[in-house]
């Protein structure tokens, strides 16, 4: 009898491209070819390279000098990359250049993300939102697909080929899919606010837990409320909204929202996409600001997150700091500082529940400061 094989898999491998002009500096092109890699492991990929290029000014074929780009195409050959991805947003025409000039599947930051949101997406909710963002990047990079026939046109003077009758039909069906998605996702806001009205009358606070995405917001939730919400170590392991009902020690019941994780160029499709759930932290009554403080870049995490919440009009909402991950060992040495930067911040452990008393009560507090403001 043969003995059974175990056929593995494997990851692709992949060659990132930091892209650095003059409005960034060093190291913020650092952090972001980091969360570049982060980003591509959550995928699945396996990272056989990565450089950061300097650039002065952006040219329209590669978005950068021509040289430099097939430069990079050679090396990233030589390594047996499958796939080149870019940190910086590229357009179709120059996708479609940089897959003919390196003969390699082509994709930016925004289409990385996009993907990570279409595998991770649990509820129905997210799945559409997903599939809308996927869509709608998608949608304008349709025609290099169909460039070899649309060459080849065949037929009589004046007539259409059945490459650009194949092109037009996609469009059609996927700006009606669109529209089909849009209604849907109406449809799940609507039923949002009738939820949201429902606890209005009940008169039943909300808190948000927000933040940079992998800063423990749903550790936190599983802390406070023993909801048994997914947990991973990577990015965007959480998509969708959830909402547990807890008694702070007064007895005042508050609902709890977790939300999906913010990220450094968040692509404006997904933005767009999950509006439903980003605008949980917009028509909270408190933000609870969650941060990795075992994290080196969570300086850069905390304004992120505020400019998004700027973003989404709720940056003048109640905001209480905590500075997540204390158990941690990296988180020592920043924890002091960061108490410093972020005056009456809470040094919290969602693993260990150090801080989740003090937490409570500043809830309660902050709620009540709000109730009697109004």
């Amino acid at each position: 009898m043969k003995a059974s094989i175990d056929i593995v898999e494997k990851a692709p491998k992949a060659y990132l491209a930091g892209i650095r002009d003059q409005k960034i500096s060093k190291s913020e092109s650092e952090i972001l070819i980091k969360e570049l890699t982060e980003l591509s492991q959550t995928l699945g990929l396996d990272i056989v390279g990565r450089e950061i290029i300097n650039i002065r000014g952006n040219t329209a074929q590669y978005g950068i000098g021509t040289g430099k780009a097939a430069e990079l195409a050679e090396k990233a050959l030589s390594l047996g990359a499958e796939c080149l991805i870019f940190d910086t947003e590229i357009n179709p025409s120059q996708q479609r250049n940089w897959e003919k000039l390196s003969a390699l599947s082509v994709m930016d930051r925004q289409e990385l993300i996009i993907q990570i949101f279409s595998g991770r997406a649990q509820t129905k909710e997210a799945a559409l939102q997903s599939e809308l963002a996927r869509l709608i990047y998608a949608l304008p990079r349709l025609q290099h697909k169909y460039i070899d026939l649309n060459r080849q046109r065949g037929g009589r003077y004046g007539t259409r080929g059945a490459g650009e009758t194949r092109l037009e039909m996609d469009r059609r069906r996927i700006g009606q899919r669109i529209k089909i998605l849009e209604k849907e996702l109406l449809e799940v806001r609507q039923h949002r606010e009738t939820q949201r009205k429902q606890r209005k009358r009940t008169q039943i606070p909300a808190a948000a837990l927000v933040g940079y995405t992998n800063a423990g917001k749903s550790s936190l939730l599983n802390s406070l409320t023993g909801a048994g919400v997914f947990v991973e170590d990577k990015l965007f392991a959480t998509l969708d909204s959830t909402s547990r009902r807890i008694e702070l020690p007064s007895g005042l019941p508050v609902l709890v929202v977790d939300t999906v994780g913010f990220i450094r160029r968040l692509p404006h499709t997904l933005v767009k996409a999950f509006h439903s759930t980003l605008e949980e932290a917009s028509l909270s009554d408190l933000l609870i600001h969650v941060l990795d403080a075992s994290d080196p870049d969570v300086e850069s995490h905390y304004d992120t997150t505020v400019s998004v919440l700027r973003e989404l009009e709720a940056a003048e909402i109640p905001r209480i700091t905590v500075l997540n991950k204390a158990d941690k060992p990296e988180a020592v040495d920043n924890i002091e500082i960061l108490k410093e930067k972020y005056p009456g911040s809470i040094t919290l452990s969602a693993v260990t529940g150090e801080g989740l008393p003090l937490l409570m009560e500043r809830i309660e507090a902050a709620l009540k400061s709000r109730s009697q403001a109004q």
